[in-house]
C-alpha cells in the first residue's frame, strides 16, 4: 500500500509539472533546491558542485544547497535519483563514473541512458600521459614504437580498475594497438609515487596532480587528453594531434534530474546553469582546480553523454574489465 501510494504521489505531482509546465519553469524556483553530490566530501566534484551551487543562489535568489550521499562508485544515489518527482529541486551532480558504471557493473536497477534528464556539462578535466624521465621515450610516437617493439614490457598505472585513469590507458593501448601492463593502485597517490620512483614507467593522471611534478623535471608530459591543448601545459600536444586522431579522455562532470522532466523546466534550468557556468568568478574557480567550465546546450549534453557510454563500453569490452 505504501509503495503504491508513493507511486500515486509521483505520477500526480508529474502530471502537475506537465500540465502547468510553462507557468511552472517561469515561477521556478521558489524554494531551497538541493544538488546531490554521490561522493564523499572534498573531492573534484564536491568542490565544483559547490562553486556552481554558490552562483546558483545568486543568480536564483533561492538557497541552492550541496549534499553528499556517497557509495558504490555514485550507484546508490543515482538509483534513488530515478525515483524522485522531476521538479527542480533535487537535482544530481557526478562524475565520468555515470557513464562508465553501466559498462563495469551489470546488475544496476537502472537504464543510464533513459532513467535520467541530462541537464548540463559541468566541468571537463583533461588528463595527462606522463612518464618517468629515465624513460627511453619523448613523444607519443616513440611510446607507441617502443610499446610495439616491446610487447607487455610497459607498465602503466592507475589510481584503480575500472577509473578514468585507467579507462584512459585501455583506450590509448586500443587506439594504437599495442599491449601494455595495467598496474592498479589503491588510489592515485601510490601510483604517482611509483612512477616518480621509476617503478612503472607510465601512468594518465589529471593534470592538476602532477602538474609541479612536469614543472620540476621530475615527470615528462608527452600529450593531454582533450581534443585542444590545456592551457596549464600550452607546449604539451595533445595526444589526438600526436596521431591517435580523435582520442579524448577526459575526466568530465555534469548535472542530471529525474526522468520525465518537461520541457519548458528542462530548458529553464540548462540555460541557467549553463549561464551560471560561463560567469568569469565561476570559471575562474574553476580553473584553480583544473577545470574547463561547461558550455553546451542541453541537446549536445544529451547527445554527448549518450556517446561516452558507447565509447566506454567498447572500450570495458575490448579490454575485458569485469569488476566483482
Amino acid at each position: 500500500m505504501k509503495i503504491f501510494s508513493h507511486f500515486l504521489q509521483k505520477t500526480l505531482v508529474v502530471l502537475f509539472i506537465l500540465f502547468t509546465s510553462g507557468a511552472y519553469a517561469q515561477n521556478y524556483p521558489n524554494g531551497p533546491v538541493k544538488i546531490v553530490v554521490p561522493f564523499p566530501p572534498g573531492g573534484t566534484t564536491d568542490i565544483l558542485a559547490r562553486v556552481l551551487a554558490n552562483e546558483l543562489t545568486k543568480k536564483w535568489g533561492q538557497s541552492v544547497v550541496v549534499d553528499n550521499k556517497p557509495g558504490a562508485s555514485g550507484t546508490i544515489f543515482s538509483e534513488q535519483l530515478t525515483n524522485m518527482p522531476p521538479d527542480g529541486y533535487t537535482l544530481m551532480v557526478t562524475a565520468t563514473h555515470h557513464v562508465i558504471n553501466p559498462s563495469l557493473y551489470k546488475n544496476l536497477k537502472y537504464n543510464t541512458r533513459t532513467d535520467f534528464t541530462p541537464i548540463s556539462l559541468v566541468a571537463g578535466v583533461p588528463n595527462v600521459l606522463v612518464v618517468n624521465p629515465a624513460f627511453p621515450v619523448n613523444s607519443i610516437q616513440e611510446l607507441i614504437t617502443f610499446a610495439k617493439a616491446n610487447p607487455g614490457k610497459v607498465m602503466f598505472g592507475s589510481s584503480g580498475t575500472g577509473g578514468a585513469n585507467h579507462l584512459s590507458g585501455e583506450l590509448f593501448k586500443s587506439m594504437a594497438k599495442i599491449d601494455m601492463v595495467h598496474v592498479p593502485y589503491k588510489g592515485a597517490a601510490p601510483a604517482l609515487n611509483d612512477l616518480l620512483g621509476n617503478q612503472i614507467s607510465v601512468m594518465f593522471d589529471s593534470i592538476p596532480g602532477v602538474l609541479s611534478h612536469i614543472k620540476a623535471g621530475k615527470l615528462r608530459a608527452l600529450g593531454v587528453t582533450s581534443l585542444t591543448r590545456s592551457s596549464a601545459l600550452p607546449n604539451v600536444p595533445t595526444i589526438s594531434e600526436s596521431g591517435l586522431k580523435g582520442f579524448e579522455a577526459l575526466a568530465w562532470f555534469g548535472m542530471y534530474a529525474p526522468p520525465q522532466m518537461s520541457p519548458d523546466l528542462l530548458k529553464k534550468i540548462s540555460g541557467d546553469v549553463v549561464a551560471a557556468l560561463q560567469s568569469p568568478q565561476v570559471k575562474n574557480q574553476f580553473s584553480e582546480q583544473g577545470a574547463d567550465a561547461g558550455n553546451m546546450s542541453q541537446a549536445e549534453y544529451a547527445k554527448y553523454v549518450d556517446a561516452e557510454i558507447t565509447k566506454w563500453a567498447k572500450v570495458i569490452s575490448d579490454a575485458n574489465i569485469k569488476i566483482d
